[in-house]
Parts: structure tokens; sequence; C-alpha cells
């Protein structure tokens, strides 16, 4: 039986320290502080990289705006963002306070790989990440009774704006935290495809994003746009952004 006991308890304690060890590690390494390769998109003090965007705007029509009608419309949007976006630099967490336009990045990306911590502070919420300013990586309430009928029941961490049929249209499995606590996305996209893990578990598996602006002719999107963090109605919070681009074949840029 001590045969059988020990050697348990040594994987036990292995496991146990391989935990600490991580812990330690980002603990050390501080919040809004990005691991190694990676680009912090949010300095936990400042809006330093974000603009405001206009919500569920086609990419296409910003693209083919003229220089001095996109000049124009941006500074509206930075100033509608000033109104419903803040740092909670105390805690070093970036807040909506569920209206206005969405956060934008003023970098546009293509293939990339990017890590964000999001809490929703209420019950009812709604949010999400937008790839090259496309919904969505979904954010929202699986008990919000008034969204039971799109879905919601199934969680979040999937690419609810796709076509039906699509399988990246609903999670893989429903990893949600409950509400007042926080989550994290691991969302790698290269190409047109994603792969979305929720709270370490996968939830989109290699799916393609479809384009929401054009579902109807199964339009394709475009090589290059920013992340955008959702306004939907509700309070959330963001921090420990980061991300880093992608080579062709998902390998990190050099």
């Amino acid at each position: 039986m001590p045969q059988k006991v020990w050697p348990c308890l040594a994987i036990a304690v292995v496991v146990s320290a391989l935990n600490f060890s991580c812990t330690m590690f980002e603990q050390k390494r501080g919040p809004n502080t990005p691991p190694r390769g990676y680009t912090a998109l949010f300095d936990g003090k400042t809006m330093n990289g974000w603009m405001g965007r206009q919500g569920d705007i086609n990419p296409d029509v910003v693209h083919n705006m003229s220089p001095d009608e996109l000049e124009q419309k941006q500074a509206k949007w930075n100033t509608d963002r000033d109104k419903h976006w803040h740092v909670d630099v105390e805690k070093g967490e970036l807040v909506s306070d569920g209206h206005g336009v969405f956060l934008a990045t003023e970098k546009d990306y293509h293939n990339f790989e990017m890590w964000v911590d999001w809490l929703m502070v209420e019950h009812n919420g709604d949010s999400g990440i937008y790839l090259r300013g496309y919904p969505q990586v979904q954010i929202w309430d699986p008990d919000n009774p008034s969204v039971q009928k799109y879905g919601a029941a199934k969680g979040s961490g999937a690419l609810w704006n796709d076509y039906e049929g699509n399988p990246g249209k609903w999670p893989l499995v429903k990893a949600d935290n409950p509400v007042g606590q926080w989550n994290r996305f691991h969302i790698k996209m290269v190409g047109d495809k994603v792969w979305v893990w929720f709270n370490d578990k996968l939830t989109v598996d290699g799916s393609v994003l479809d384009n929401y602006f054009h579902l109807k002719d199964h339009g394709h999107i475009i090589d290059k746009g920013p992340i955008e963090l959702q306004t939907h109605g509700s309070e959330i919070r963001f921090r420990n952004i980061y991300v880093r681009e992608l080579e062709e074949d998902g390998t990190p840029m050099k």
C-alpha cells in the first residue's frame, strides 16, 4: 500500500509546486504586464492606444471614408469615448458604463493571438470582443431571461454572429464563471479562422469568423482591422489585455 500512496503524493506535490510557480510568476509580473513576446494593449493607467469607434459599423465603411471624413468622425467618437469609458487606476481596470461607442485599438491587426480578462459587474450584462472590427467573441450572462431565446444558456466564448450551422457559433463547452467573478479569454486568429479558450477550456476550434455585415452574400472579412471592446447596456471591466502578431502559419512573428 505505501508503494502506491507515495508516488501519488509525490505527483500531487509536483503539481502543487507547478501551480504555485505559475501563480508566483503572474504575481511577480504584475497586473497589465505582458508575458514575454506579447505587448500590453492597456497599461492600467490610461487609454493610450485606444480610440472610440461607432458600434457595429462595417469596417468597409470606415476604410472607404475620405481622410477628412474619418478625422471628423474620429473626433466625435473619441469625445463619446471619454463620456462612457474610464480607467479605474486604483484597480488597473478599463471600465465601460455600458453605453456609447466601442473601444478600438488604434493599430490594425492581421493574424494575432491575444489574452483579455473581463468582469461582468451585474447580472444581465452583455459585451464582446470584436476581431478586425467584426463581431464577435460573445460575452453575456447565461442566466439573462431576456436573451434565452438567442441561446445565452449555452454560455459565452463563441462567435455568436456567425451563420447558423457554423460550428463556431456556439461554445463547445459552457465555461462562464458566475457573474461578479473575473473571466479570461485566450483568442487566436489566423486568416479567417478563430480559436477561443475560455477560462482554459476550448470553446471555438478553428472556426471561420463570418462577415456579419454581409451574411446574405457570404462576404469576406478584411485582412486587417482593430480589436474592439464592445459596450452593450451594462458595466463591463477589462484588464490584462495582451497581444502578439502571428505569421501566416500561425507562429509568432519574429
